[in-house]
């Protein structure tokens, strides 16, 4: 397979001295024209004012879908306005059928497919960034920002107005964006990018004022020219958002707990802030935030090695964000095959649950999360194309309550701790090429020793990214990234550092690196590199990675496993012509290969998917993955490698038509090895919208994983001489999870809604057939003589060789029954621009046993049986433009 890796990627990267035909980047661009408003602008969505009879507007739009560069079907005209202090933003949508406008109230950001109107700005214009603002036909607002030339971010939220109003000849819609919400250069007289899009929902359509070819990967770099603007700054306004809350917690509790009577009242306050720096800089701080109106995470069972991953959900931090993007910019496309790209921020570590250890005890009081005293967030450009970002956050110094036959004392179980990233990024050229650094540190203060063995005492990383351009079209991009880190700690700490899941230094074959038990540091080194076709029908991508063993980020950012050498090529073709017989058709693969940094091939096989959008506009994809028996080195968790068979996965997925009230889908995953039991994995996606301001999801599966070699423990036993003194102990398994998740999305109007999420999850895990690895680099195994006579109890004992020299060992019942209940209702009440109400209530219900039975009934009366957790939250925010 190397050869192909080889003789592949230098057929395919000869073309790269290819020019465009036709180089769209040097191609005149069209004009919009803004007109200078001196009378006041009512935001009501009538255009009786004088300013939007006489200004010059568009109206050639193009169609994207479903007649890819036909002119539009509906007439659209567009007119911007401005003042000293806003943009202002008029459309009249003319439809020859107003009676079929689709308008349905939703939540903010909430894409519904009604009929919308939306403007693209690039006020840098750096042909690469910017905002977008949209409104539905029903109100509701959207807005973002757009990064990488066609990605988009819509977790930032701005303040500005809309209205919308539907009549006889379509409808139309108003816009006032204050310049204070954007950044942007002083200039005396200002160019910026601008597009225009409009959704017509009862036809499929999308027509944008800029059409960009489906099988061009690009956006931002091909907006016409927004004109007219002169002498307006970005405002240096200062934002203050003071909070009050009080939360009332009615928990689950033992007799006579010192620490938890069953309830507890907790009021408090804080606020954020948002200041102009200059024109081009904006600074967010908050001061002890709360973020309890954040929907609530899922409830996961995870039987792997691998820390599981939560997405960002705390505006604070999910504002602005794309600038600590690392690693992913010029190219499109990133594709990774078993390559777990490094995070170097990952926000979630800063307010983490508390890490340290805690002693048994017969009463606890322990903190759920870390507080965080405050945290300040730098954002914005210097000069013409560096673009900078920082963070700085300190958390508090936490500790856990204890009592013990009467008598109480607290410990440490999270130091004070300072976390800070600094990003930085130019752009050169026009975009043809970029160049980054990253900087992250966090540093601990610890007052108990005990924790300072447990907790890394200062963490550092650095990177360089960047990419270029190889052709005037910029159809071929070349990316890269390259990054170091460096903890320290006491030596017991590194030594534990050095044997956890992302590094098993433990290893008894490894030959690069071998524990160190007086190290009091540990650094490594990482980098990936792409070569990416972004233009046209035929697409390309590959891709080379490594990470050192040492090589660590998960102080302040997320890594799921080090020592990984990872390759792939991959290629295909897009018809996005529509045909007798489809709309739209992918066909893709790929073949990869990871190795280990001892050379040793640990993954590898090859990859088709498919994509099809049937006339009707329905979906179905595909994808099919044939893996190679290789050694792995992580099955046995820190043990010798283990030969792991080959293995075929498919998994197919079918969706209808998005537009109409009721849609439905349907995922099935299926694989295995051959002569092993397979897994397979069912899901049905449903939406339903009774009303037009009703919108109810749920997503029901059922998974069954029958692993043949499930990890159980590892037991020290000098007689275990062909497995290097440990016996590595596994099971069969066969695993069933039910679950769901249901959502409620009722808006009763633009600024008022309710949002319910609840999360049912029933698991279990039933273990037989106890047995420990034979013999390294096998797949072989020596069965112990367990019956299910011992299936319930707590532990049981296991001598491996009968009269053998081996003194045995007793194992914990691995089976496993979950249950889980959670969920949470927010209604959100925007009672003025950028003032909020919140009411919030979050339940949780679980229960666990050590069984591996499943019975969806017998489990779901057990939840209703169970007295739930309770939490009720009101926040009140208001916003003070100052």
């Amino acid at each position: 397979m190397k050869n192909i890796f080889v003789v592949v990627f230098i057929l395919l990267s000869s073309r790269l001295i290819e020019a465009a035909s036709n180089d769209l980047l040097n191609k005149k661009n069209e004009v919009v024209q803004a007109s200078l408003v001196t009378e006041a602008i009512t935001i009501d969505g009538l255009l009786n004012e004088r300013v939007w009879k006489t200004a010059v507007g568009v109206s050639s739009f193009t169609q994207s879908d479903p007649l890819e560069g036909k002119e539009a079907s509906e007439r659209s005209e567009v007119f911007l306005a401005y003042d000293s202090d806003a943009l202002y933003v008029a459309a009249k949508l003319y439809d020859s059928s107003p009676d079929s406008i689709v308008a349905r109230l939703a939540r903010r950001d909430v894409e519904t497919n009604d009929d919308l109107f939306g403007i693209f700005l690039d006020p840098h214009y750096d042909r690469r960034s910017g905002y977008y603002f949209g409104v539905s036909a029903a109100g509701n607002q959207y807005d973002g920002v757009l990064f990488n030339d066609r990605w988009d971010d819509n977790s930032w939220d701005a303040v500005w107005e809309s209205s919308v109003n539907i009549n006889h000849e379509g409808w139309s819609c108003e816009f006032r964006i204050p310049f204070s919400q954007m950044r942007f250069k002083e200039n005396e007289k200002h160019t910026w990018g601008v597009n225009f899009r409009r959704d017509i929902s009862r036809k499929n359509e999308i027509d944008y004022l800029v059409h960009i070819p489906k099988n061009e990967q690009v956006f931002v770099s091909r907006f016409y020219d927004l004109v007219g603007i002169e002498n307006v700054k970005s405002s240096s306004s200062i934002e203050i958002l003071p909070y009050a809350i009080t939360k009332a917690e009615y928990l689950n509790h033992s007799a006579n707990d010192p620490f938890n009577d069953g309830s507890k009242y907790s009021p408090g306050i804080g606020g954020d802030l948002r200041m102009s720096i200059g024109s081009n800089f904006k600074l967010n701080a908050t001061i002890n935030p709360d973020f309890g109106q954040v929907e609530i995470d899922p409830a996961v069972i995870n039987l792997s090695d691998v820390e599981t991953f939560f997405s960002e959900k705390r505006p604070f931090f999910t504002e602005g964000s794309t600038i600590f993007n690392f690693g992913q910019g010029g190219a499109t496309n990133y594709w990774g095959f078993n390559w777990g790209n490094p995070i170097f921020f990952y926000s979630r570590r800063i307010g983490r649950v508390p890490q340290g250890s805690i002693p048994d005890a017969d009463y606890s009081d322990v903190p759920v999360g870390t507080h965080i005293l405050g945290a300040a967030k730098l954002t914005g450009k210097i000069g013409d194309n560096w673009n900078l970002g920082t963070i700085q956050a300190v958390t508090n110094r936490e500790f856990a309550e204890l009592q013990t036959d009467g008598n109480k004392n607290k410990i440490e179980i999270e130091p004070l701790t300072y976390y800070g990233v600094l990003r930085a990024q130019k752009e050169f050229s026009d975009g043809q090429q970029g160049l980054g650094v990253i900087a992250t540190l966090t540093a601990r203060d610890f007052k108990d020793q005990r924790l300072a063995n447990e907790i890394n005492k200062n963490a550092l990383t650095s990177g360089v990214d960047g990419w270029i351009f190889l052709d005037s079209s910029k159809t071929w991009v070349f990316a890269g990234a390259v990054g170091f880190s460096h903890i320290t700690g006491t030596r017991e700490r590194i030594f534990d550092l050095q044997q956890n899941p992302q590094h098993y230094f433990q290893r008894p074959d490894a030959v690069k690196f071998k524990l160190d038990s007086n190290a009091t540091s540990l650094s490594g080194y990482a980098g990936r590199f792409v070569l990416n076709k972004q233009k046209g029908n035929f697409f390309f991508n590959s891709a080379f990675g490594f990470m050192s063993p040492g090589f660590d980020v998960n102080d302040m950012g997320f890594l799921y496993r080090a020592d990984i050498i990872n390759m792939h090529v991959g290629a295909g073709y897009f018809w996005n012509e529509p045909t007798a017989s489809y709309r739209s058709l992918e066909l893709g693969g790929a073949i990869f290969r990871n190795l280990d940094f001892d050379g040793t091939t640990n993954w590898s096989g090859i990859f088709h998917f498919g994509n099809f959008q049937f006339l009707n506009f329905s979906f179905l994809n595909w994808n099919l993955g044939l893996y190679e028996e290789n050694l792995n080195s992580r099955i046995t968790r820190g043990g010798p490698q283990i030969m792991y068979p080959s293995i075929m996965e498919i998994s197919l997925k079918t969706s209808s038509d998005s537009r109409k009230n009721f849609v439905y889908g349907l995922v099935a995953v299926t694989g295995g090895s051959y002569g092993y039991p397979f897994f397979w994995h069912l899901e049905c996606e449903l939406e339903f919208r009774p009303m037009s301001n009703i919108l109810l999801s749920i997503n029901p599966f059922y998974e069954r994983n029958n692993e043949f070699s499930q990890w159980v423990d590892s037991f020290e036993d000098p007689s275990a001489h062909h497995t290097f003194g440990k016996r590595y102990v596994f099971a069969e398994m066969k695993q069933n999870t039910f679950g769901a998740g249901i959502r409620l999305d009722w808006t009763f109007s633009p600024k008022l809604s309710l949002q319910v999420y609840l999360q049912p999850l029933i698991a279990s895990g039933a273990y037989d057939n106890f047995k420990e690895l034979a013999e390294p680099k096998s797949y072989l195994f020596n069965r112990y003589p367990i019956t299910n006579n011992f299936a319930n109890q707590e532990e049981f004992f296991i001598d491996p060789d009968g009269n053998g020299p081996s003194a045995g060992f007793t194992i914990s019942n691995p089976d496993f029954n979950f249950n889980s209940l959670r969920g949470n209702a927010v209604l959100r009440w925007e009672y003025l621009p950028g003032s909020v109400v919140y009411f919030v209530w979050t339940q949780t219900r679980s229960h666990f046993e050590n069984i591996g039975d499943f019975r969806i009934k017998k489990s779901f009366d057990r939840l209703l049986d169970i007295h739930p957790d309770n939490i009720f939250l009101v926040k009140f925010t208001y916003w003070l433009n100052m």
